[in-house]
């Protein structure tokens, strides 16, 4: 994705500005009645890339330069833990996500180095504190470009590690690493941190056995899943991966998914043939595609709603734009788009979202705004 500052770039794709326009790679949906919400600013923490329920009933914020706060009701933490000697914001490099395990029991942090590689380390916690002593590296992925890190992490209900990986960057999948499984780039991953030294690729991975095919790949084909997550309702997991020129997209997969899905990157743009790219025969379309005839430039997923606060909003999956900043919805019934909304609100800068133990989501803009989505 790309995500700048008002005067820099952090996150990869060419940046458009005008009003956004919404399409689908499916017929028309029905427009899904309209939650009224409004947006509450509940912190204002420096350039904040991503979160996650913490302990405590807090959330944990990534700051872009190498910082994790937590979020309360008395607001913003003091760090928690700081490697900003360890990795450069430069590009769109930086600290780019965060994880905990189902029971708070390990802390992983998705960042880039000195080196512009990516990194993700694990952290043991205990009493709802991390203890810097206990660090490893579980994983470490060459970059070739500064762009297209992905970077995002989650925790699947299957109790897997879930890493995100760009291309590569440049422009363009110069490498054609999106098709080429023989990389980790352009991938979702998918490991078992605590079964093996640095971490264990479980057997039921698709690719496990193919020749020439990394076993940690769980699907394929994209070009910066910038962020991902998972239905606390229903399991089913959503990518919001990053277009080049023309097309933004949103990939859906089933809970029962074996996995092994290839969403077309490079040789497709959305539903689109990229230049002279040529369908994939496994190619998996994306649920939900959006031009850039207007303000859009770099989709940034988000998550299906889950909470309490707001009842006409549960089960549709929230996402916004970086340029555009617009929230907006999708209602999605067995993998195709039944409903669309617009939720009338704006998010600035909308780099993440991030959800709480509860369910409530919060949305937070690059210059530094986290607000919470609430009934109107």
């Amino acid at each position: 994705m790309k995500v700048r500052t008002r005067s820099s770039a952090i996150i990869g794709s060419i940046c458009l500005f005008a009003t956004i326009a919404l399409g689908s790679a499916s017929a028309a949906p029905e427009r899904s009645a309209e939650a009224a919400v409004s947006l509450t600013k509940v912190a204002t923490a420096k350039n904040p890339t991503a979160g996650v329920a913490g302990p405590g009933d807090s959330v944990w914020v990534a700051e872009r330069a190498g910082t994790v706060r937590a979020l309360s009701d008395q607001g913003l933490s003091e760090p928690l833990l700081d490697i900003s000697a360890e990795t450069t914001n430069d590009g769109e490099r930086g600290l780019l996500g965060i994880a905990f395990d189902k029971d708070f029991a390990h802390f992983y942090i998705s960042f880039t180095d000195l080196q512009g590689n990516s990194k993700v380390d694990e952290f043991a916690v205990a009493d709802g504190k991390i203890e810097p002593d206990t660090r490893r590296t579980v994983l470490t992925q060459t970059q070739p470009f500064a762009n297209h890190n992905g970077g995002d992490l989650a925790f699947g209900p299957d109790g897997y590690l879930y890493i995100a990986l760009g291309d590569g960057g440049s422009g363009g999948d110069p490498q054609g690493n999106g098709q080429n499984l023989g990389t980790l780039l352009g991938k979702l991953l998918r490991i078992d941190p605590g079964g093996g030294d640095p971490y264990a690729i479980p057997k039921d991975n698709p690719l496990v056995g193919t020749e020439g095919a990394k076993g940690e790949i769980w699907s394929y084909g994209l070009r910066n899943p910038w962020r991902f997550s998972f239905d606390k309702g229903t399991g089913d997991l959503l990518i919001g991966d990053v277009g080049q020129n023309a097309w933004e997209e949103i990939d859906w997969a089933a809970a029962a998914s074996k996995g092994g899905e290839n969403y077309g990157w490079g040789e497709m743009e959305g539903t689109h043939p990229y230049q002279d790219g040529k369908e994939p025969a496994n190619h998996v379309p994306p649920v939900h595609e959006y031009d850039r005839s207007g303000l859009a430039c770099s989709v940034t997923g988000g998550y299906v709603y889950r909470g309490e606060a707001i009842p006409d909003l549960k089960g549709q999956y929230v996402y916004g734009d970086y340029c555009d900043g617009t929230l907006r919805t999708l209602t999605i019934e067995n993998g195709k788009v039944t409903a669309k909304g617009d939720l009338g609100v704006n998010g600035g800068e909308v780099v993440s979202f991030a959800q709480g133990g509860d369910g409530e989501l919060y949305v937070m803009d690059l210059g530094g705004a986290i607000n919470r989505i609430d009934p109107a």
